[in-house]
Order: C-alpha cells, then structure tokens, then sequence
C-alpha cells in the first residue's frame, strides 16, 4: 500500500468533490434541515421511542454477545420454514454461494437497496458473469446509472439535483424526461415495472432477523423491496450476522426503533419474510411456490464482525441499526456527504472499514477525518460512542505506522474544508 498515494487521493476526494462543491453543500444543506425536522415530528408524535431505544440498546448487546449461536438458530429456522440458509465466513464465500444460487444461464436480477451488498459489491460480481441486474431503489438505481457509490445509507442519490436525475435516466431510455421529480419517478417506475416480472431472482437484505422465527424484515416506503422478493421465483436474502436477534417480539422493536429515527412516523411498507410462498387451500396440505417465490436462500455473512465482536471498544459498532441519523448531524459529511468514508460513510463507517469492508490501513485516511466532535453519538438511538472507537483505531494505526505522513498538513486541510479559513 503507497500510504501517501492513498492519504493524497482522499484528501483530493474531499476536497475537490466534497467540499468545493457548492451543489453537494446545497443539496445537503436540504436534505440535513428536513431530516430533522421530520425526526423531532416523530419522536415527539411517538414519545415511547427514545425508551424503547434504551431496550433495543440491550436486546443488541446481548445479541452482539452470541452472535454465532443466533446466527446458527436463525439459520436453522429458516430451514424448518422450508427455506435455504448458508453461512458464509467472507465476501468471498458470500460471493461464491449467491451466483451458484443464481446459476447459469444468463439470469435477470432485480435488487432490493441493501447495505451489505454494497459491502461485497454483489451487483457487481454478478455483472462480471454476465447476468443483467438492476437496483430497484430510486437512489440506487441512478448511483448505478452514473457508475459512483452511495452518498448516503438511506439515500444514496442525496447530492443529485433533480435536473441531473433527469439527464441521466433520459439518456438511459433514450428519451427527454423534464427536470421534473414526479416525471422521473414515473419514468423509472415504468422501466422497472417490466423487470419485476421479467426477472428469474430477487435480492435483497434485512434490516433484523428474528433468530426463533427465522423471520426477515425488510423496512421500505417505495414498495420496490417487495416487488423485488415477491415476484420473482427465487428469492435471495444476504444478512449480516449483526442482524440477528432472539426472538420475533425483539425485532418488532428493533423496526419500529430504525424507521423512527430514519426520519419516519411510519414507514409505507414493513415486509416480513419467513420461507418461500405456500398456500394450504385445498385440502390444508400446504403446498410450496404460489403466488410469491418457490425458493427463498439466506445467506448469513460474517466478514469480520464475529472478529468486531471480540473487540471490547469496537463491538458497539455492531449495534448500528443503519438508520443514517448520525450522518446528517456530522459537520464533514455536511459538506462532503458519501466522500467520508470509503465503502461505509461518515464516523460509524470508520470500525465498518476497518474490521469488515477494507482494512485498517485503508479505513486510516477517514479516521483521520473525523473532527471527533461526538454530535453522532448525541442523534444516535444506540448511544454508539464513535469518537472513542476513533481515538482507538488512531492509536493503533500509529502503532503501525498507518498514521497520515504529514499529519498535521493533512488534518489542516480537512479542518479548513469544514469549518473555512480561521
């Protein structure tokens, strides 16, 4: 690794594409002032949530302290449910089990938004075999359309401007659409419509499992989660080991807790999977493949977390329910938005890259980032104590020599980027 080459391209990143751009600070600035407008809405309409926070808070700890144990028991649910699970140790084993799943020939895919497979780049690989696969999710689909990453967990197109969103899908359908929101959704929506039905496989991921029921929830408002595992005659659900809980009342709480503070009253659509589809009507013999799938996989990854685990500083971060709360309150990723970080964002991404995504070499130049002001911990419904997983990683990447060459150069480029000229 050219430790100057990496540190120099990302401070290029932030400052040029982050910082300096007056598009990205408007669209930010937006989306940063509705997001806690409608957040304090919520809570204050639903006043339970912040002490059934304090619950999920346990209910993760525990979870988080057998981990593997769960895994194996939910795994083993969705077996009883006539379901497929797998356990995969790494990207590599995630990678490998999904396309046997898939198979040959050619297949079409339609994907669900999800987190862990931007983690393993599941679109991707299976792109590489040359199977056809499109994200459903709107801000997902036009990432994949302009070929960049997500800017942000839960919207992931945050910095496109409305007139950009309808360039880029005009001139994926060869067609003028005007820089009209609803004219593009309508756009997208009928592109897509055909390849729900089109389509041999559905993905997607979970936002928590229930470890006795082997139940899979999948929080929504755009109804393409559902389109994309209801449709199709196989269904494929990769999970992080970090999603599981123990039981089914355990992870009504864990839902409702994530949409509260991902800018929700309620969300449109809370699906909730346990095996393939089946119907018991004649006879009450229950038969499998009706209407939804015949087939539903699971696959379960690790990738580092049982090893996050074992950490006794940066464990916490696996209570991380991906609600995108702390990102808006963030002073970095208000001006350079899905820039800080490399494959998970913002300060919560920084133990993500380091233990599960990337390395700590190459989490090195976001952990240097951080202002370490502790405004993600105050929003966070997990109390998840970024800064002192920060303060950790640093030590130990001196310790290895991993520090930034020109450390003081390089943290006084970031501090003028966000907060200007003293």
């Amino acid at each position: 690794m050219d430790k100057e080459r990496l540190f120099q391209e990302y401070l290029d990143e932030i400052l040029n594409q982050g910082a300096r751009n007056e598009k990205l600070r408007t669209a930010m600035d937006r989306a940063i002032d509705s997001y806690r407008k409608n957040t304090a809405t919520a809570l204050t309409e639903f006043p339970h949530t912040k002490a059934l926070a304090e619950e999920v808070r346990r209910i993760k700890d525990d979870a988080i302290s057998r981990m593997e144990e769960l895994v194996q028991r939910a795994a083993e649910a969705v077996e009883r449910n006539k379901g497929k699970a797998y356990i995969a140790k790494d990207k590599d084993e995630a990678i490998e089990i999904i396309s046997r799943i898939v198979g040959e020939p050619k297949k079409v895919i339609v994907k669900a938004k999800s987190l862990t497979g931007e983690e393993i780049h599941i679109r991707q690989e299976l792109q590489k075999l040359g199977h056809e696969v499109y994200e459903t999710d709107l801000g997902e689909f036009l990432v994949q359309l302009r070929d960049s990453r997500p800017m942000h967990l839960l919207s992931p197109s945050i910095d496109l401007p409305r007139e950009e969103a309808a360039r880029l899908v005009g001139e994926f359908l060869g067609k003028e659409i005007p820089p009209d929101i609803g004219e593009t959704v309508r756009a997208v929506k009928e592109f897509l419509r055909q390849k729900y039905f089109e389509a041999d496989v559905g993905m997607s991921g979970a936002n928590v499992v229930s470890a006795d029921t082997g139940t899979i929830f999948v929080i929504e408002n755009e109804g393409n989660a559902r389109l994309s595992v209801g449709l199709q005659p196989v269904q494929i659900t990769l999970v992080g080991f970090e999603k599981v809980v123990p039981s089914l009342h355990d992870a009504f709480k864990v839902a409702e807790v994530t949409w509260r503070f991902a800018n929700y009253r309620i969300p449109s659509y809370v699906n909730m999977i346990s095996g393939p589809s089946k119907t018991g009507d004649i006879e009450k013999v229950t038969t499998y493949g009706a209407h939804g799938p015949r087939e539903l996989h699971v696959v379960f990854l690790d990738n580092g977390r049982t090893k996050m685990a074992e950490d006794p500083v940066m464990r916490q971060a696996l209570r991380c329910l991906r609600c995108g709360g702390c990102l808006y309150e963030c002073p970095v990723f208000a001006v350079a938005a899905g820039h800080f970080g490399r494959q998970y964002l913002g300060g919560i991404g920084i133990p993500w890259d380091a233990y599960v995504a990337l390395s700590e070499g190459e989490a090195s130049p976001a952990a240097y980032t951080c202002t370490l002001c502790g405004r993600c911990k105050l929003r966070c419904p997990m109390e998840i104590d970024v800064p002192r997983m920060v303060r950790e990683l640093r030590a130990r990447l001196v310790e290895k020599g991993l520090e930034p060459p020109h450390l003081k150069d390089f943290v006084g480029d970031i501090v003028k980027s966000v907060f200007g000229e003293a």
